[in-house]
């Protein structure tokens, strides 16, 4: 709901003139030309996700925490033949008591923006590499780690056909900071899409995150599962939308088991 909201939000804001240029824009491109274009993480094409996360039962009270990332991405062109794509995730955390004695929570996380070099003119391979911050932006000691954390991350994909196939890493270390503990963190974000006609897609894009510090046991989230997504226009302006759900078959002690993430992405002409 909240997210469908910021959504409306956002596309009523537009002004007279970008909605014109939008208008233009759109024109040009078929559904599921846009649909590929939105698989891929460092394509020349400013959205802005809304994505709303549900995970379910999650610690000893089975509570289900909520967030929304909303995670503006920005192409800047550097020369004739290099982009510079920002990708930032702003999280929104709604996080009710989950064990005995513990708090709930509601506020703004950490933030986590990462900037993508890449070519503007790649074959079949495509890529883009660069580092990724955390920033401990969080509005209560409960919904952030309190560090400042750092490292490299990097994506690489192949778009052949009706398929996008490719995979997102990245790993940071924390560098400074008031929290108790250090931050040695690895996420994998693989992603495979069948595109269909009228811009139709199936897609599973599972987040599976390590956390070196943890004990053996509790350093994997490895969520399996998809969904299906629909790239329409509303009018001229087009709008991603796609539903996924998720099982996280491994799991840190007092995780959720169960994830689903409803997103809506907002294209906009440059």
């Amino acid at each position: 709901m909240l997210a469908g909201l910021l959504a409306l939000t956002a596309a009523l804001a537009l002004s007279p003139l970008l909605y014109a240029a939008h208008v233009a824009w759109a024109a040009d491109e078929s559904e599921t030309d846009l649909a590929k274009k939105t698989q891929n993480p460092v394509a020349d094409l400013i959205s802005v996700p809304f994505q709303s996360n549900f995970n379910f039962n999650t610690g000893t009270k089975d509570a289900t925490v909520y967030v929304l990332n909303v995670q503006p991405v920005i192409p800047i062109k550097l020369s004739e033949d290099w982009n510079l794509i920002t990708r930032t995730i702003m999280p929104i955390i709604n996080q009710p008591s989950l064990f005995p004695h513990m708090e709930s929570a509601f506020g703004m996380g950490d933030i986590n923006p990462t900037l993508f070099l890449s070519p503007k003119e790649q074959g079949g391979l495509i890529w883009g590499a660069g580092p990724t911050f955390t920033l401990p932006t969080a509005t209560d000691r409960l919904l952030g780690a309190g560090k400042y954390s750092i490292g490299p991350a990097a994506v690489m994909l192949t778009m052949q056909g009706h398929w996008v196939v490719g995979a997102l890493a990245n790993n940071q270390w924390s560098v400074a900071g008031w929290g108790h503990k250090d931050v040695n963190a690895m996420l994998i974000q693989p992603f495979i899409n069948y595109n269909f006609e009228h811009g139709w897609y199936a897609t599973t894009a599972p987040i599976i995150t390590g956390n070196w510090t943890a004990r053996a046991s509790d350093q994997w989230t490895v969520p399996v599962g998809g969904g299906v997504g629909k790239l329409s226009k509303f009018g001229p302006l087009p709008v991603n939308m796609s539903l996924q759900g998720f099982y996280n078959a491994d799991r840190p002690k007092g995780a959720a088991d169960w994830q689903l993430r409803f997103q809506i992405q907002l294209l906009f002409p440059k």
